[in-house]
């Protein structure tokens, strides 16, 4: 009996003991996969590593063939097996996903297994109080303000251990490379020094020595261009001290590369013409290699799907995120027009603490509950990967500054949700519900653009003209677009039709779509219309095209440059120049040296900032300006941000003050004006420039700042000139200018009234006592300064007051003004223009802010529910009522909480003079009765309580 009791109970031991073991060895199941395919080598190699290296690859070692040798057979091969081995055992490490990266969708990702105990555990992910529990208990181990007990005992020692393992790997690759590097093998002595110099993992040490002794002995075994262009920057910069800088020896390494078609070598030498960097300045030469590397670029592009590959998102600078060089008000980054830039955008977000993740998880809250423009914008912000898309239509990509992870899924699904109020079934006819199409139409022409492209789905023609022609229906311009290339390319059913194409092209082009502008252009300009061609190309780029029209506008000026006579061919050569710069710069796939320095900037660790500086340094060499301002920036001597590392010492080195001063000049030569005044004060504070005389740097310095005041956008460089007028610096004394320059600054720059006004009034002063002293030239007091000085810094750019016209001229203007016409008129394009009109009031602009937008909603949506709720039958009536009395509500508030001050301020006082005078009254008590208890001197008469007392006869 009792065996047959406890028969079931080992039957549920014995099914436990399995399942745990199912359990773990599901678990142990990855880690044998990874181990398996380490050892096989079946991991993805780096492409950064194999990639590059595209010109000069030579086979194995040649010794290997020679069948008389079995020693070098047997070493070639040897060196073979650990060249792959250690790209198998690199490919581990750099398969890591990144730590910083945020994904919404896996923000609170719950680790996946196939074990059983799964489907039984809850899921952070899960809907209910237990999901949202386990959500915020997430979100609070990342938080700093907790104990380090709570948060990272256990995840710094599991860290802690991998981290071990990992720096064990990286020592294996770097062993199995130099090892097969001795054995003679070319690809690893470029991967090792590939490894060495920019280390792609943190588990490696950079060496630059040994980076410079490898891609040397590589380039002298295979000539590879790759190599050359390496060796080309530590003969440039000097870098590291690994060889002394020489100019002569950088230009020679970087021809033989750019001739091996390097496109970084071919836009440093494009770049060094352009700027007479170690040669004489010959823009010509500069065009040249400049045109080799857009040329790649431009093949890279259409290398990829329908209308050409997604361009990379927009690089940003470290200045930027700060306000400007000179910070918020006083840098012209974040002045004027320029304040409206994403980059300054984002940089007032991250003041205010607000973070993508808040963003993103308030436009999804609103997405999921049914809000039709958060779902647009979602849609938007996950096709593009970045909160802020860039100006000029899908094509023109998205910005830096707001990457996140980028989700075809997601975007289509929230693009589907939209267009199928409009369009539930994709068989037979279109069919539309009842109501506005409101963001139907342009949700569709993202679908169509994603079936067009198989971006997160299938490739698929037909359904992408269904789309298409769906939203044309309503006039998007996007869709339009897109049936044109349809038609141009003939993608369906292999017809082919050029007028409807360019029909459709003309209906976006006329809504100012600059791919469709750029599409006719390229019509006009295979047709040899030039002139149409060029008119098209640039309103294209006046409404945000970023890459086709420079590249083709570079190539006209090229051909127009054969036929123009000398004095114009310097400016139509720097305008080339420029364009195939601007083409070669964006149309970086494969080695965004930008974004990878941002990435390795944004670890926020010594090692990850010193890569990151490097990789601004080549990019600078090769002429990127945003580059060429990160350096500048990071090393700046006011405010460097790498004291103490090998960039930088403690104290202010002028070594590194010349660097900056090097980019910061470079930097003002791509006309950043910021940089320019930058230079200045570098001269003026004697930092980085050859010893001089004082007088003689204020006098360069002045000039500096001169040219940056000449743009007329400068603030702080009219200041700057007005304080050198008024105390002699580098310029002859002169009240006059000064106050001029003080007032124009003060014109320029609503923000620099409190310096402006204070230099004034100081001014003023100073120009009464030199009056008074016998001085001559002081202010008059009576205000005619302005009509005895011509001021020359103005330019004929700006409009005077007397010339504008006036409200009812404007107004005539408008009246008697005809419409522009953007393209062909066809039939029913009134139609399609009304049409446009009314989808513009409601649909979202590529401009507007996401950021501010989502505030403004929050804040009407504050405004909309009142403290009794949403629902209450009063709000209707209440609400509105008393919005014309919020500033007087603000005054009263603001005084009442004035008179509670003082009140408490009283009540403060009152209560401490009251403690003060109890304690001063119990002093008083205490010092009373110490006296009272002191014993009292009676000579020889005995103390109380002294039995000889009662012997002494006491009269009475």
């Amino acid at each position: 009996m009792v065996s047959k009791r406890h028969a079931p109970i080992r039957k549920r031991t014995l099914l436990a003991w399995g399942i745990i073991a199912v359990a773990a060895a599901s678990c142990s199941a990855q880690d044998s996969l990874a181990t398996q395919k380490e050892l096989s080598g079946e991991l993805t190699v780096p492409t950064t590593l194999v990639g590059q290296a595209h010109t000069g690859t030579i086979p194995p070692n040649p010794h290997a063939s020679q069948s008389g040798s079995p020693s070098e057979a047997d070493s070639a091969n040897e060196a073979a097996r650990a060249y792959r081995q250690a790209l198998a055992t690199l490919a581990t490490l750099t398969a890591l996903p990144p730590s910083r990266a945020f994904d919404p969708q896996h923000q609170f990702s719950w680790p996946s297994s196939n074990s059983i105990f799964s489907s039984f555990l809850p899921n952070p992910q899960g809907q209910g109080p237990l999901g949202s529990a386990l959500r915020i208990a997430i979100k609070l181990r990342h938080q700093s303000w907790l104990p380090r007990f709570l948060t990272s005992r256990v995840s710094q020692e599991g860290g802690r251990r991998r981290n071990d393992e990992l720096r064990r790997r990286a020592i294996k690759v770097m062993d199995l490379l130099q090892h097969a590097a001795d054995l003679g093998h070319a690809e690893a002595l470029f991967a090792l020094g590939k490894i060495s110099l920019l280390p792609p993992t943190s588990h490696f040490t950079a060496d630059p020595v040994l980076a410079f002794k490898s891609f040397e002995a590589h380039a002298a075994l295979t000539g590879n261009a790759t190599s050359q262009s390496h060796l080309a920057f530590f003969h440039a910069t000097g870098y590291q001290g690994v060889v002394s800088a020489d100019q002569a020896k950088a230009q020679l390494y970087y021809t033989f590369a750019a001739h091996g078609e390097d496109k970084g070598a071919q836009m440093a030498l494009g770049y060094r013409y352009w700027s007479g960097i170690g040669v004489v300045e010959n823009c010509e030469r500069a065009v040249e290699w400049y045109s080799l590397a857009a040329e790649q670029s431009m093949e890279r592009f259409l290398s990829g799907p329908p209308g050409g590959r997604t361009l990379p998102l927009t690089a940003t600078r470290l200045s930027d995120l700060a306000g400007g060089v000179y910070g918020p008000g006083a840098s012209v980054a974040s002045t004027g027009m320029n304040g409206q830039r994403p980059a300054i955008k984002a940089a007032r977000a991250r003041a205010a603490g607000e973070t993508w993740e808040d963003i993103l998880e308030y436009y999804i809250f609103n997405a999921d509950r049914g809000e039709t423009d958060f779902a647009f914008r979602l849609g938007k912000i996950f096709y593009h990967g970045s909160i802020y898309s860039a100006p000029g239509g899908i094509a023109s990509g998205g910005e830096g500054v707001g990457r996140v992870p980028r989700d075809f899924e997601r975007a289509r699904y929230y693009f589907e949700t939209i267009a199928r109020q409009v369009w539930p079934s994709d068989s037979g006819e279109p069919r539309r519900e009842e109501g506005p199409v409101g963001l139907a139409a342009p949700a569709a022409g993202y679908l169509g653009r994603m079936y067009l492209r198989g971006e997160g789905v299938r490739m698929d023609m037909k359904l992408a003209r269904l789309w298409f022609e769906r939203g044309a229906t309503y006039g998007d311009k996007e869709c339009h677009n897109g049936l044109g290339i349809i038609w141009r390319e003939g993608l369906v059913d292999g017809r082919r039709d050029i007028k409807k194409a360019i029909t459709h092209f003309g209906v976006a082009a006329g809504q100012d779509l600059a791919e469709a502008q750029v599409n006719l252009g390229k019509h006009h300009y295979q047709r040899g219309d030039l002139k149409l061609a060029t008119t098209y190309f640039e309103a294209a780029m006046r409404h945000g095209s970023p890459f086709e029209a420079f590249y083709y506008l570079a190539e006209i000026q090229v051909m127009q440059m054969k036929n123009m006579p000398p004095p114009l061919k310097p400016g139509a050569c720097s305008i080339a120049a420029s364009f195939f710069k601007v083409v070669a710069e964006r149309g970086a796939w494969e080695d965004d040296l930008i974004r990878d320095g941002e990435a390795a900037w944004e670890t926020e660790t010594l090692s990850g900032k010193q890569l990151a500086m490097l990789r601004w340094w080549i990019a600078a060499e090769r002429g990127h300006e945003m580059a060429q301002n990160n350096i500048a920036f990071v090393l700046d001597q006011d405010k460097s941000m790498l004291r103490g590392t090998r960039f930088t010492s403690f104290l202010p080195s002028n070594d590194t003050a010349r660097l900056a001063l090097t980019q910061w000049t470079r930097s003002a030569a791509q006309n950043n004006v910021d940089a320019l005044v930058k230079v200045g004060d570098y001269y003026y504070h004697g930092l980085g420039v050859p010893d001089e005389p004082a007088h003689a740097r204020w006098e360069k310095a002045a000039g500096y700042y001169q040219s940056a005041a000449d743009t007329q956008v400068s603030a702080l460089a009219m200041w700057n000139l007005g304080w050198m007028y008024e105390n002699g610096y580098g310029v002859p004394q002169d009240f006059h200018l000064a106050k001029r320059h003080y007032d124009v600054a003060l014109e320029t720059n609503v923000e620099a009234y409190l310096p402006a006004t204070l230099s004034l009034f100081r001014l003023h002063a100073r120009s009464l006592w030199h009056t008074l002293m016998g001085g001559e030239g002081g202010l008059s007091f009576w205000g005619d300064d302005d009509d005895d000085i011509e001021f020359t810094t103005r330019g004929s750019g700006r409009q005077e007051l007397d010339e504008a016209p006036g409200p009812e001229a404007a107004g005539e203007a408008d009246e008697d003004a005809l419409p522009e016409d953007d393209g062909p008129w066809y039939m029913g394009k009134a139609r399609d223009e009304f049409n446009r009109r009314m989808r513009d009031a409601a649909a979202p602009g590529d401009d507007e802010d996401p950021v501010q937008w989502a505030r403004d909603r929050r804040a009407a949506e504050l405004e909309r529910d009142s403290d009794l709720g949403p629902e209450d039958m009063f709000e209707a009536a209440l609400r509105g009522g008393h919005r014309g009395e919020d500033d007087a509500d603000e005054f009263a508030e603001t005084m009442v909480l004035v008179v509670l001050c003082l009140v408490v301020s009283l009540l403060l006082y009152i209560r401490g003079r009251w403690v003060e005078r109890l304690r001063r009254e119990e002093r008083e008590q205490r010092q009373r009765l110490e006296q009272r208890e002191a014993p009292r001197d009676e000579g020889l008469f005995p103390p109380p309580g002294d039995p000889a007392r009662d012997d002494w006869a006491v009269p009475r």
